[in-house]
């Protein structure tokens, strides 16, 4: 059996926590362990809890390194120290699970010790699980666009959200795309969220047409950003702020200022840099979200744009039940063939 040194324990607020095999790679190509994971969340860790705080979380695990298997846990690990709550959530099956709920940076680290790169916490809190209190919005560039485009298309989006008198928190996905997060009062269902958000993308799709696209299928999409609604139907998770995505160079989820979104790559942001910018500038979100809005004036205008343009409901994921009023999911040449 191969070891990779004794365990570390590391001292997170008024707590310690173990970490085991510090020393086994988990980032080959950047000479990176365990121990540089765990040690990035522990100087991340105020950052990472606000974004986490009391939200029902499936942690994405690689025990052995970014180049091993991996897995989603959604339900709680039997070995969940008592200090760190659950909130049960239920699926769009019916079924139900308790599910993590991240209170603090400490609980941040322990699920790093069991190999979790990225957190994936749901759009709602634990006190509240059926109603999102954040709009959540991803900018996916398709192929023969990158970042680059999809940063055009978030600063056209933050107009399109200041006139429906709401603001959005922007960050790099970690990989290609770009997420704006819109704090929300937790007062609307998973579907009428998902209907804003529909919303808000036709609305930019009307602004921004050879830039954006709502399709659903791909073979629609053509060179645009799409905007990625079913993202925010229940069970679909984005990674949270500071979450570390499994990419061979560790790059990370990163919160943006606003006046930063046009200058920025997503390899800007890795677990060594983001502790330095950490250091440097502390959590760029903090304290956004405390005048949460509200969705009376994007649901008016959805209800406007089924009457006037006779534009409803777009298919949901296949995974899910068939919904009241959803088109048909049938891929667009296929219907044309049938």
């Amino acid at each position: 059996m191969v070891r990779y040194g004794d365990p570390l324990e590391l001292t997170v607020g008024d707590r310690t926590v173990r970490v085991t095999s510090p020393d086994k790679p988990f980032f080959p190509a950047r000479g990176w362990t365990k121990r540089d994971v765990a040690e990035y969340y522990l100087s991340v860790g105020d950052g990472a809890a606000r974004a986490l705080r009391d939200r029902p979380t499936t942690l994405e695990r690689f025990p052995d390194g970014v180049d091993g298997e991996s897995f989603f846990q959604k339900r709680a690990p039997r070995n969940l120290p008592e200090w760190i709550p659950t909130a049960e959530i239920t699926f769009p099956s019916g079924r139900t699970a308790q599910e993590v709920c991240p209170r603090d940076a400490a609980a941040v680290v322990w699920a790093a010790n069991l190999g979790t790169l990225t957190f994936h916490p749901w759009p709602v809190r634990r006190d509240a699980p059926d109603h999102p209190d954040e709009m959540r919005i991803d900018l996916d560039p398709q192929p023969g666009t990158g970042f680059a485009d999809a940063a055009r298309v978030a600063l056209s989006l933050r107009e399109v959200l200041a006139d429906f008198g709401l603001t959005g928190r922007p960050k790099t996905s970690g990989g290609r795309g770009l997420h704006v997060f819109v704090p929300i009062v937790a007062a609307w269902s998973f579907v009428e969220v998902r209907r804003a958000v529909i919303t808000v993308g036709r609305e930019l799709e009307r602004r921004e047409p050879g830039r954006v696209t709502t399709s659903w299928w791909k073979e629609e999409r053509g060179e645009r950003v799409f905007v990625d609604f079913n993202q925010m139907a229940r069970d679909r998770t984005m990674a949270s702020a500071y979450s570390v995505r499994p990419h061979p160079h560790a790059q990370v989820s990163a919160p943006l200022r606003w006046e930063e979104v046009a200058d920025v790559s997503p390899a800007d942001f890795d677990i060594m840099t983001m502790r330095e910018r950490f250091a440097s500038v502390g959590d760029v979100h903090a304290g956004t979200g405390e005048e949460p809005g509200r969705l009376e004036q994007v649901l008016e205008q959805a209800d406007r744009d089924v009457r006037d343009r006779g534009l409803g409901d777009l298919p949901y994921p296949p995974d899910h039940p068939k919904m009241a009023g959803e088109p048909k999911r049938v891929q667009p040449s296929r219907a044309k063939d049938a």
